[in-house]
């Protein structure tokens, strides 16, 4: 994981720390444990952070590929997602998103998911911009 400034603009290939929570009890599912669209939305939220800051400006995401929910996250975890910009287009960017839990009372940190968000940097109107260049 990379230790840059907080505004440092990522390069392809570097992670870096988007965000992190706490799993509360208002975000679980039937069973019990932690709701897959509250785990995924954090990922969004993470990978949009980190795609805004390259591209300057407001950004939507397209498309999420390859989830895999490895483990369940339980109610008081802390949360960590980190991000890795993987590939740029014209107006396009691909994130490497992974998700990790440590419990409460514990060190361990443990991989729960990961997946590749593809968002596009859009204008005020809504259409597709050119990235800028850095």
């Amino acid at each position: 994981m990379s230790n840059d400034a907080p505004d440092s603009i990522p390069e392809p290939g570097e992670f870096e720390l988007a965000i992190r929570s706490i799993a509360m009890p208002s975000d679980t599912n039937p069973a019990g444990d932690i709701f897959g669209g509250w785990l995924m939305s954090q990922m969004d939220l993470a990978a949009g952070n980190v795609a805004g800051r390259r591209a300057r400006g407001r950004c939507a995401t397209v498309a999420v590929d390859r989830i895999v929910f490895l483990t369940p996250v339980h109610v008081g975890d802390e949360v960590t997602v980190y991000a890795r910009l993987i590939s740029t287009g014209r107006t396009s960017m691909k994130f490497e998103v992974e998700a990790y839990r440590r419990s409460r009372d514990g060190d361990e940190r443990i991989k729960v998911t990961e997946a590749v968000f593809t968002f596009v940097a859009i204008d005020s109107g809504g259409r597709p911009r050119p990235l800028p260049h850095h």
